[in-house]
């Protein structure tokens, strides 16, 4: 326990809802803050499961929205909260017309009808140009691109307002529209330096200035509770909604337990996001043409990082293999994996063939087939392949992030469902060549209630807010070791040098 940490929370204690929604399930968790405690209870977990339309792929909004509200129901149960916040993935939003009304559930980042209208867009605002301004990675589903792909719909004429998940489920918690800021900077349509939405891009590319509502940042109020939310739930309807940082890894990054500056991150799940925490963004060109991405963080900070795939290889494999009758826990996975020969065969994680769902195993195995390689022989070696080249990426995206940025790094936190994970963990730290501490495990909720904690006066200020983490929750170090050599050579097979 440190002295900022004891010293930053009330004695009594207080407890926050954090509705959490990832790529493959959400889930409402119940977190007490006291002075030098921070304790989750999982209240309530739900599928997410997207839906494949003649038109595409979607997300399941409504099924999501009860899943919250059956979390909160449940929250209630337990004695209830001071406050809600909410927080999932980026760049994927409903449209509403003008009554407020949802026109049709919003496209999932995955559908393929996106990448068509990337043209469409540099066109109009050249790439160089576009990143000087929003600092954004280039993604084929970036919400700019999404917009442009719906042009000359019915739908997009129709809509008078654009919110972002998060913001959505918030809308139909206390009627209440805004656009968080993290989950705003994911866009393509945010100005980096300024912190506002870009009015020069919004004219450019025909966007009505109208469709994005304004601004929150996280901490500020939402709202309360609608009457039929309250009624529902059982919670009180002067229940605050608090705004978090409501994309998930800037939740992530704010739970990260780093107590003093010279620290990367990754924060793993369904994608790796790896990087670094700044003062201002990084808008040159040589960090454009390394693909890296500005986004906002708490307090104003910028998430400096590079998306990469996650462990989605991994579960669209166990996907797979379930679907073909042959199911295997993670567990087994794992010790096979450990088995398996070192540097059989290596993929580049972010090669296009691996976004949208399907057969992992077969693509990995015409990958290493396209790049010479003999394919990975049994489970355990294509687990091996997955998570040696995850461990690659991580360690060129932060030595990458570090020379752009004029960094020197001394340890590396992995944050989230990856942290659980100690082959990839000894693995990343063996790549990388430096220390990794791994966990907290559920760093996103952690992120959401310190944010709302804090709003309330119990936490001081973002240090503060990881010290308690640090002294609160288990982590786990792992030291470099094994043969350099033989990282650097793995890392030239597949330009990851």
């Amino acid at each position: 326990m440190t002295s900022s940490a004891r010293s930053s929370v009330s004695p009594a204690g207080s407890a926050f809802a954090a509705a959490d929604l990832g790529a493959t399930s959400g889930r409402v968790v119940l977190g007490r803050v006291g002075a030098g405690t921070l304790d989750l209870v999982e209240a309530h977990r739900f599928a997410n499961t997207p839906v494949r339309l003649p038109g595409g792929l979607h997300w399941d909004i409504l099924a999501l929205h009860q899943g919250v509200l059956d979390g909160l129901r449940e929250v209630a149960r337990l004695g209830g909260a001071d406050s809600v916040g909410i927080d999932s993935w980026a760049v994927d939003h409903g449209l509403l017309d003008a009554d407020g009304e949802l026109l049709g559930n919003p496209r999932h980042y995955r559908d393929q009808r996106f990448e068509g209208a990337v043209g469409a867009v540099l066109d109009v605002v050249p790439a160089a140009e576009l990143y000087r301004v929003t600092g954004l990675q280039h993604l084929p589903f970036n919400t700019v691109f999404q917009l442009a792909a719906a042009r000359g719909t019915a739908q997009l004429a129709a809509a008078r307002r654009m919110l972002l998940i998060p913001d959505l489920l918030v809308h139909w918690l206390t009627g209440s529209v805004g656009a968080e800021a993290t989950n705003a900077s994911t866009t393509g349509l945010f100005d980096a330096a300024a912190g506002t939405w870009s009015g020069e891009l919004l004219e450019r590319l025909g966007v009505a200035r109208d469709l994005l509502p304004p601004l929150r940042f996280p901490g500020d109020p939402a709202g309360t509770l609608l009457p039929d939310v309250a009624a529902y739930t059982g919670l009180p309807p002067a229940t605050p909604v608090v705004t978090v940082a409501s994309h998930d890894t800037a939740s992530a990054v704010a739970a990260v337990p780093a107590t003093g500056p010279g620290f990367g991150y990754i924060s793993c799940g369904t994608w790796s996001l790896a990087g670094l925490e700044l003062d201002a963004p990084v808008l040159t060109e040589q960090s454009r043409a390394a693909n890296f991405t500005n986004e906002r963080g708490v307090d104003g900070t910028i998430r400096y990082l590079r998306n990469t795939m996650g462990l989605w290889l991994l579960s669209e494999s166990q996907r797979t293999w379930a679907a073909a009758g042959r199911p295997v826990e993670l567990g087994t996975l794992l010790r096979e994996a450990a088995a398996a020969r070192p540097f059989a065969a290596l993929i580049d994680p972010d090669a296009p063939e691996f976004l949208p769902p399907g057969d992992i195993p077969a693509r990995i195995a015409d990958f290493c087939v396209r790049t010479g390689q003999r394919p990975p022989a049994d489970r355990g070696a294509l687990v091996r392949c997955v998570l040696e080249s995850l461990a690659l990426a991580h360690r060129a995206t932060l030595r990458r992030a570090a020379e752009l940025a004029g960094r020197d790094l001394d340890r590396v936190h992995l944050v989230g469902g990856g942290s659980r994970n100690e082959l990839l963990c000894r693995l990343t730290a063996d790549a990388i060549g430096l220390p990794v501490i791994a966990g907290p495990t559920e760093a996103t909720a952690l992120g959401n209630i310190l944010v709302q904690a804090r709003a309330h006066g119990l936490v001081r200020d973002l240090p503060a807010m990881r010290s308690l983490v640090a002294a609160t929750q288990p982590l786990r170090r792992y030291e470099p070791g094994g043969d350099r050599s033989a990282w650097r050579s793995a890392a030239a097979r597949v330009g990851l040098a």
